[in-house]
């Protein structure tokens, strides 16, 4: 299919982060009970809300039992075919292998990635829209904001891409954004959810 034939959605990916070790949770986190499913459920139902062609669920440590899930909750939204499914085998060394193994995972021609964290259930479905509509030619990467405190997900332009290769430990592209100035749209939103994120079993 020739680029003009395809959607707009084509240019678009999503990833889910989901290979942590749930080490402060004491158990598999994101495998926990939430609204009458799973913890990771939430985050899948936003990224699947996304104008996205795919939707990647990064794995690493619980990789069987995320991997069910994802699978399950895709069938239920009637949504296996959007589905995709990467394992980041060095997910022991922290975030960044996540973030590798997912970029390594897009199509060629993607022209911005969103980066939702498995473990972050509140993000309103409107969010995703807005930070497209967001990323100009100005902009390298947009990212939601609620009372000044920047949140998630992040889109990432493709300028990113090849700098989240190189990023090792346990870092995210956080201080690539930090350093993008005026490059990095922010957009407002309402809705604290994007900040929030369950570490412990206190938080749900």
């Amino acid at each position: 299919m020739g680029t003009e034939a395809r959607s707009p959605a084509a240019h678009w990916q999503a990833l889910v982060l989901a290979a942590g070790l749930s080490v402060r949770f004491g158990a598999p986190k994101l495998l926990a009970p939430w609204r009458g499913g799973l913890l990771i459920d939430g985050a899948l139902e936003a990224a699947f809300a996304a104008p996205v062609a795919r939707v990647i669920v990064v794995t690493g440590g619980h990789a069987a039992g995320v991997t069910a899930a994802a699978e399950a909750f895709a069938a239920r939204a009637g949504q296996s075919s959007r589905l995709a499914l990467v394992h980041a085998a060095d997910h022991g060394e922290g975030l960044s292998a996540s973030l590798r193994a997912g970029i390594a995972s897009l199509p060629e021609d993607t022209d911005g990635v969103f980066v939702f964290l498995a473990d972050m259930p509140g993000i309103p479905p409107g969010v995703a829209p807005a930070l497209i509509a967001a990323l100009t030619g100005d902009h390298d990467a947009a990212a939601p904001m609620f009372e000044a405190r920047r949140g998630h997900p992040v889109l990432l332009g493709r300028a990113l891409f090849e700098p989240i290769r190189r990023l090792t430990g346990d870092h995210g592209a956080g201080h690539l954004l930090k350093g993008l100035g005026e490059r990095l749209a922010l957009v407002p939103v309402e809705d604290p959810g994007i900040l929030k994120d369950i570490d412990r079993p206190e938080d749900l």
